[in-house]
């Protein structure tokens, strides 16, 4: 069966005053569902208020763009609310069961990007959460009886805890509406800016690629999970690289524009396109990708579903070219001894960050 690697864009899931959700459906990407990853984008307006909520995934959120957001959040076996400031470049990882509510206190839009796994989704594939309060919210499910014995409320009561909000979602708050404020110590120890890390890899003119592990930030580590960044500049490429754990990847176009190209077990090229800002796509475990930037250049964040990610490069001074004996070279490429010398010179001076040709 050919498989559709073609990038796609987010369909609204809902949209009002305080903001939107947006996501990427299994009908619409097959493949989420098939290696059980998905993937969502929160718009949060000045004031915007998504309301608290649980979901059935693990997953880990990129603020795109913003200065003032705010995250509250219950983590699981816990009984104490964090709350903690986000900004553009940020990283915060969401485990599996935490409970959350995101809040915009700036002046502009607060968007953030989530990337997971959903081995354990009601729908692989699909975030599915569950809101605590509102016209979706679980609070108001239960019998009036039953949420009467339950908090010792009469009947008004029940009305009145149940009924009085009817946002759905997102909603948006006064601006005479007092919030709870960042705690910056937890903020330090829960939140990472991978825009500000110092990258494993930068080449001048090229470009530069910042891997995030439970190394660096220990609290990833709860999602499972690994982010890499990849940054590059107006006509530079990534070369070809491709993961050694048995790891499908999940990239999504942050900023910019360029061209992806993939290449299967088969040695075909099963995904050469162009690709912009707020395209998602998902790489087959083993698949082999590379990335050409645009005029703009392209930044991308992309997860892999290991807490230690290894990749294996085809080109640049850390190829498996390497490797390898100049007989085994020459056997394999079916090329006499000259040529050998010449190619693997030409590795040795390369990275696999490449700047454009002149």
């Amino acid at each position: 069966m050919e498989l559709d690697l073609t990038p796609k864009t987010a369909e609204a899931l809902f949209e009002g005053d305080g903001g939107g959700y947006y996501t990427w459906s299994s009908s619409q990407v097959p493949l989420l569902a098939k290696n059980n990853v998905g993937a969502g984008r929160l718009v949060l307006q000045p004031r915007g208020f998504a309301l608290p909520h649980y979901a059935d995934s693990s997953k880990i959120g990129y603020v795109i763009q913003g200065t003032d957001g705010v995250v509250g959040m219950v983590l699981p076996n816990t009984k104490e609310e964090v709350v903690l400031k986000l900004k553009k470049g940020d990283v915060i990882p969401v485990p599996i069961g935490a409970v959350s509510w995101w809040f915009n206190d700036g002046d502009s839009d607060l968007i953030i990007a989530f990337l997971g796994e959903t081995s354990k989704a009601l729908v692989p594939g699909q975030f599915t959460y569950f809101f605590l309060t509102g016209a979706l919210g679980l609070v108001g499910g239960f019998s009036n009886e039953l949420t009467s014995k339950v908090y010792g409320l009469d009947n008004d009561e029940v009305e009145k805890l149940t009924k009085s909000q009817t946002g759905v979602l997102i909603i948006k708050l006064d601006k005479s509406q007092p919030m709870p404020k960042p705690q910056m110590n937890m903020t330090k120890k829960l939140v990472y800016n991978i825009d500000a890390a110092r990258p494993e890899n930068v080449v001048e003119n090229a470009g530069l690629v910042k891997t995030l592990t439970e190394k660096d930030f220990p609290f990833i580590g709860d999602v499972g999970l690994s982010v890499m960044r990849v940054k590059l500049e107006p006509g530079a490429i990534k070369a070809p690289s491709y993961p050694t754990n048995p790891t499908v990847q999940l990239i999504y176009i942050a900023r910019g524009s360029g061209k992806i190209e993939i290449v299967d077990f088969s040695g075909k090229s099963v995904l050469n396109t162009q690709v912009e800002a707020g395209h998602l796509l998902v790489v087959p475990q083993f698949f082999v990708l590379a990335e050409i930037a645009g005029e703009e250049g392209i930044e991308s964040y992309s997860i892999v579903i290991t807490t230690k990610p290894l990749f294996e490069e085809l080109a640049g001074r850390r190829s498996i070219w390497n490797a390898f004996s100049p007989t085994l070279q020459q056997v394999s490429l079916n090329v006499d001894s000259d040529f050998q010398k010449f190619f693997i010179s030409k590795i040795k001076e390369s990275t696999n960050l490449i700047p454009p040709t002149v």
